[in-house]
């Protein structure tokens, strides 16, 4: 049996944003007893020329509601990007969590064929459905996770692959 788009993309994605969903939660509790100013993790950056924390996780999140959207050939949402808070970013998270709960696995159906087009930039680029999750979708979405999770270790918040990776 194969392994479905729905299965490749969407379960993943839920799983990986509730994982990220936790580590904003111990992100918020380790500003709390260290005293740090939240705002300190929420504009946290690697390297100041990368984006901050938040914007990881926006774009983390419109890549996903963005994957279930093209690959069904569903209206795509338009989220307004002005998370300030912990509570802001896990009300993001749910919202992105809740689309992609919405969708069945039928929906994905013939979805490797589908045709997809993005404007990036000034540049428009065009796929197929596989080509359009195994080059873009998904190492897009790892990446911000990941660039997201990096943001928080590096300034300090205890957390591991396990708590990357969740239960």
């Amino acid at each position: 049996m194969a392994i479905s788009v729905y299965d490749q993309v969407i379960v993943p994605m839920k799983r990986m944003l509730a994982n990220l969903d936790k580590i904003v939660g111990m992100a918020e509790k380790y500003a709390e007893e260290q005293k740090i100013d939240p705002d300190v993790l929420i504009q946290g950056r690697l390297y100041p020329n990368m984006l901050p924390f938040v914007y990881q996780v926006r774009i983390a999140t419109d890549t996903a509601k963005g994957a279930a959207a093209r690959l069904t050939g569903s209206e795509l949402p338009k989220w307004p990007d002005e998370e300030k808070t912990f509570a802001d970013i896990h009300a993001r998270i749910a919202t992105a969590v809740n689309f992609l709960s919405a969708f069945a696995p039928d929906q994905f159906e013939g979805a490797e064929q589908r045709r997809i087009e993005l404007k990036l930039g000034s540049h428009e680029v065009r796929f197929t459905g596989t080509d359009y999750i195994t080059g873009f979708v998904m190492p897009n979405f790892y990446f911000h996770v990941t660039t997201a999770y990096a943001i928080l270790r590096h300034n300090g918040l205890a957390i591991g692959k396990a708590d990357f990776l969740g239960g």
